[in-house]
């Protein structure tokens, strides 16, 4: 009894040797030395998103407009051992794109990942109230930059033999929010231009695969939560009753861009909560 002992005891030690050696084998830096760039990095979803791929072992070019926002956050990523630079980028300027690509090339001798998610949502009312200027400002940034940042990419990405580009959209994409009319629009168009690029660049061995994050509280959600009200109005639509956080966006989008998710391409994986997400 003694002897079977021993060696149920022994077995137990070697099954649970191999669990963490298997463990350890699953961690490790599935994008060692990948090299990627995250637009609007500096904060929220963008800056979880840049932490999530440097933690995993990428390269990672962060940006934003304002260089005292790329500096906080570069200085914070670094501090914590992070192989993270940054630039700042208004994702409507083609030189300033041009500029980020170059950064990257320069500094890495490439680009592996793209992460689009630049956005903007500059007025809350009636669909019927919004001006021409806004509807330029918000289709620029939002879905036309998106699709030319990519094709700034893309020759880059040739050249390493293949890459993934995961662009942003949202929950808004499939269920408008009222009083944000065209950013919803133009999250819906985005689901559309991951198909579309998809298809154009699977010959290149390069994958585009779509984050549709539901009720993130960030910065940028804060008029939907920014009470104890009317958060607790907002849970009531979720199935798990809590708001999501940047890093519940975070290691979906490491896993896209890794070799784990080598056989998807043109998909949209919605980070919501459970909310309802179809077209």
């Amino acid at each position: 009894m003694q002897k079977a002992g021993l060696l149920l005891g022994a077995g137990a030690q070697a099954w649970k040797s191999v669990r963490t050696a298997s463990s350890r084998v699953t961690r490790r830096d599935p994008l060692a030395n990948k090299v990627a760039l995250v637009t609007a990095s500096t904060e929220g979803i963008g800056f979880a998103i840049a932490r999530r791929l440097a933690q995993d072992g990428a390269h990672v070019v962060i940006s934003s407009r304002k260089q005292k926002n790329v500096d906080r956050a570069v200085a914070e990523l670094q501090g914590e051992g992070l192989s993270v630079t940054g630039t700042t980028c208004h994702v409507g300027n083609a030189e300033d794109r041009k500029r980020l690509v170059a950064m990257a090339v320069n500094l890495h001798g490439g680009i592996d990942i793209l992460v689009s998610n630049a956005a903007v949502s500059p007025v809350f009312g009636s669909l019927l109230d919004i001006t021409e200027d806004v509807w330029d400002k918000v289709l620029n940034i939002n879905v036309k930059a998106t699709a030319l940042i990519t094709k700034e990419v893309v020759p880059e990405m040739e050249k390493r033999g293949g890459g993934a580009v995961v662009i942003v959209s949202s929950i808004g994409g499939f269920i408008p929010s009222s009083g944000m009319g065209p950013y919803n629009v133009t999250k819906t168009a985005l689901l559309g231009l991951t198909k579309n690029l998809a298809i154009d660049l699977a010959s290149k061995n390069i994958r585009v695969n779509c984050l549709a994050p539901g009720l993130i509280k960030t910065n940028f959600s804060k008029l939907l939560w920014k009470d104890k009200a009317t958060e607790e109005k907002m849970k009531e639509n979720l199935q798990i009753r809590r708001l999501g956080k940047p890093e519940d966006c975070a290691g979906i989008v490491s896993f896209l861009c890794s070799e784990d998710a080598s056989y998807i391409n043109g998909e949209t994986v919605v980070v919501g909560g459970g909310t309802p997400s179809r077209l």
